[in-house]
């Protein structure tokens, strides 16, 4: 029996809808890195004051407690479209896709527990002593923004082989679910329990017409509010609503087969919604950290070191530990034309860490504090330093991956289906 390999390719149809879920989120993720360099910009030019006075406007109704700041709608509403589209991934990926086989779910599954174990700890460690409750930030560095790393490989033009991407996507998609179990249990601080179990009646009927492949907006957009509004009111945060309404919503396609889903239904409507307009809109909002004056300070807080540490060598050692232990314990080899140098630069392109650090940071510190400017400014330069390092390994190898990606492209029987997918590695 052939040895099990490490980023082997998986089915065709697999690889092409991951590759369309990749083209959407580089876009996304162009459009994130516009929008913080805008916030960044605006906040530290002499019209700061209208910037942060935007982000506190109110909105909403009071007698619901959802008399809102913009800021706020953006972290809590908007993100909850990011965690919806992600919580339909995850269901997707395990119960459809590729990954219901353990042995392929393994290394994505491991490589992001490995990627969030290690940085946690990087962060404990250096703000152990620190006072004033710095160990409340120790989830920040935990996150990998797959918008913002994608971006930067399409930035940086580098011909990434399908399945070291697919692995990069399936790793963020489940550091999110991990993210959103992390916020949910550590950062609520006060439980009510009474909306909460309401939330559970809108939430049941929501499953409940989805399971019957209701696509009707108007009944399942109420509950899906009318839910996580609830869930808001009992304390929780309220993108754990949008995940448990994912979870609900079947893969599995009806009749015949012919017709999608109603997961990639959704996936279709609202994927560019998140990655176009909920994503880049909080990184407006939630990017703004004011640099002139306190730079220095910010700098020498150890929860801005922790953080730098964290996503840049805490990630890279957690991924790539991660990877050799799959390695090491299952006799696997790693496919065909790759090496550990390709190992490490996905590693470190995993910490880009951008929208769930800056979201669990808000939780961990609050808004407006001296902590929550030098946790953006950790984020920022943890993202940027892993960013470049990712880019120096990657760039170095782009040659190699050209010819890799030509052999992909191959359709020698002109069936539509490269024929690489149909040899067995």
């Amino acid at each position: 029996m052939a040895a099990p390999r490490l980023f082997g390719r998986g089915s065709w149809a697999e690889a092409s809808r991951i590759a369309d879920i990749l083209r959407r989120e580089t876009v996304g993720g162009v459009l994130l890195m516009c929008a913080a360099l805008t916030a960044l910009i605006w906040a530290n030019s002499k019209w700061s004051d209208v910037y942060h006075q935007l982000a506190d406007i109110r909105v909403g109704p009071a007698a619901l407690h959802l008399d809102l700041t913009l800021s706020t709608w953006a972290a809590d509403g908007l993100l909850a479209i990011f965690f919806f589209v992600a919580g339909l991934e995850v269901k997707r990926e395990f119960l459809a896709g590729d990954l219901r086989d353990p042995r392929r779910a393994a290394l994505p599954v491991a490589a992001a527990v490995g990627g969030m174990i290690v940085p946690a700890l990087c962060f404990v460690a250096i703000t152990l002593n620190a006072p004033d409750g710095a160990l409340r930030g120790w989830a920040i560095p935990t996150a990998t923004d797959i918008a913002f790393a994608l971006a930067v490989l399409g930035l940086i033009n580098t011909h990434l082989p399908t399945a070291m991407r697919t692995f990069l996507l399936t790793l963020a998609v489940v550091d999110d679910l991990l993210a959103i179990i992390i916020i949910a249990v550590f950062y609520t601080a006060t439980l009510h329990p009474g909306p909460l179990l309401l939330a559970a009646l809108p939430l049941a009927v929501f499953g409940v017409l989805a399971q019957r492949q209701v696509r009707a907006w108007w009944m399942l957009l109420p509950l899906a509010f009318t839910t996580w509004t609830l869930v808001h009111a009992s304390g929780v945060h309220a993108t754990v609503a949008a995940v448990l309404l994912a979870f609900t919503v079947p893969v599995a396609r009806p009749g015949n087969g012919d017709e999608p889903c109603l997961a990639e239904h959704f996936e279709h409507r609202w994927r560019p919604v998140s990655a176009g307009v909920a994503v880049p809109v909080f990184a407006f909002f939630a990017a703004g950290v004011t640099l002139t004056g306190g730079i220095g300070v910010a700098l020498g807080d150890a929860v801005t070191l922790g953080i730098v540490v964290g996503l840049v060598l805490g990630k890279t050692v957690g991924i790539t530990g991660a990877t050799w232990l799959v390695q090491r314990f299952t006799r696997a080899r790693l496919a065909e034309g790759l090496s550990w140098w390709d190992v490490l630069g996905l590693s470190m392109l995993g910490g880009v860490g951008f929208t769930v650090s800056l979201l669990i940071g808000e939780l961990a510190f609050g808004v407006g504090t001296d902590r929550e400017q030098h946790m953006k400014l950790g984020v920022l330069i943890g993202s940027v330093l892993a960013a470049g390092l990712a880019t120096a390994v990657l760039r170095a190898r782009n040659r190699h991956y050209r010819s890799i990606c030509a052999e992909e492209g191959v359709d020698s029987d002109a069936d539509g289906v490269p024929d690489v997918y149909q040899r067995q590695d």
